[in-house]
């Protein structure tokens, strides 16, 4: 059975960080919505909820038949970080559920179950990097994957502050302030990772098989940085320790956009460098998922920003990059569909199979 023993190794290199599909597909989902797109923002909220079903059931199957495999991406220091996307996809996903399907109740269920993978993860991850004996250098064990860690906190920080302006006492006051502590906790984490990542970049030497895709995170991460402020300005009223604060907050929100508006030409340039000026071949991989993200949420927190702040000569961003996005998710998925497809004929025309 020579196939089995194959799709079984597939399956137990499945990418730690494969949950980044669920979380590219919902923040385009949402962008779309803000830009009065319904449609096409429902059909990508009903694939999403199929597609994070189904990468539950793999990641279940690769825990279940594959343990050493799986344990050993937690300590990872390069893949370990990818199974941040299990957080950040729940929550957006739970966004979709609170404001495209009006499910109050699949958003809390949600949110909970991102908390609970939070600590998880966090406490175990860290933990593990931290006391491990054998360690990479720097250079080979640190990429822009380890700021999903701070998405995964942001990305709470989001959930939680749409929840809050959606229920009642007792617990908006409680949500809210969660949602500040996380956003803060979030941004401290960013300045942590991003000292060492920059380190990275400007002491050691850089390939372009270095440029990974979620070097795009570094983007990203303040992206939904700016989202989670955003909405924290916007429920100020309701909580009177963010009306405090409100000059700060504000400041910060601010502060997060032009740090990831930032990176956008930069990791343009370093894009094509490498695959231009190095020639190196551009070939689906699960971690593109981890580009795609960064550009949905850039629409989407320009949006909420110029909203919440009045500033009207940033909303022709939202839609510029709602439509990068928007190319940037079919060229990713076209690619998974074809391995896919790739996947299944193989299987089809085996005899071991037959």
């Amino acid at each position: 059975m020579p196939h089995r023993v194959t799709q079984h190794a597939g399956l137990a290199g499945l990418s730690p960080a494969y949950f980044g599909m669920v979380m590219a597909t919902g923040i385009v989902s949402l962008a779309a919505s803000m830009q009065g797109l319904p449609r096409l923002a429902n059909v990508l909220f009903a694939l999403n909820v199929a597609m994070y079903a189904t990468l539950w059931v793999l990641y279940l199957i690769r825990l279940w038949r594959h343990r050493d495999a799986f344990l050993q991406d937690l300590g990872d220091h390069l893949r370990g970080a990818g199974f941040f996307t299990t957080v950040a996809a729940s929550s957006v996903l739970g966004a979709q559920f609170l404001l495209l399907g009006n499910q109050l109740q699949m958003a809390v269920m949600l949110w909970g179950l991102a908390v609970a993978l939070w600590l998880l993860l966090t406490y175990t991850i860290f933990t593990i990097l931290t006391v491990k004996e054998d360690k990479p250098p720097l250079d080979q064990g640190i990429n822009g994957g380890w700021l999903l860690a701070v998405v995964a906190t942001q990305s709470l920080a989001v959930l939680s502050a749409l929840l809050a302006a959606r229920i009642d006492q007792p617990w908006k006051l409680e949500l809210n302030f969660f949602a500040l502590s996380m956003w803060l906790w979030g941004g401290m984490l960013y300045i942590w990772m991003m000292a060492l990542i920059f380190y990275r970049y400007a002491f050691f030497r850089f390939q372009p098989g270095d440029l990974s895709p979620p070097y795009w995170i570094n983007m990203g991460a303040m992206a939904i940085s700016t989202l989670a402020g955003a909405l924290l300005v916007h429920n100020a009223p309701d909580a009177p320790f963010l009306r405090s604060l409100l000059p700060f907050i504000k400041g910060f929100t601010i502060f997060y956009w032009a740090t990831g508006t930032w990176w956008i030409p930069m990791l343009v340039v370093l894009a094509v460098w490498r695959h231009v000026y190095k020639r190196y071949p551009l070939r689906y991989d699960p971690l593109y998922w981890g580009a795609v993200f960064p550009l949905g949420m850039y629409s989407a927190c320009t949006h909420e920003l110029a909203r919440v702040m009045d500033l009207p000569f940033l909303e022709p961003l939202p839609t510029v990059f709602l439509g990068v996005a928007l190319l940037a998710w079919l060229g990713a998925f076209t690619g998974a569909m074809r391995q896919a497809v790739r996947v299944v004929i193989t299987s089809a025309t085996n005899p071991a199979w037959k």
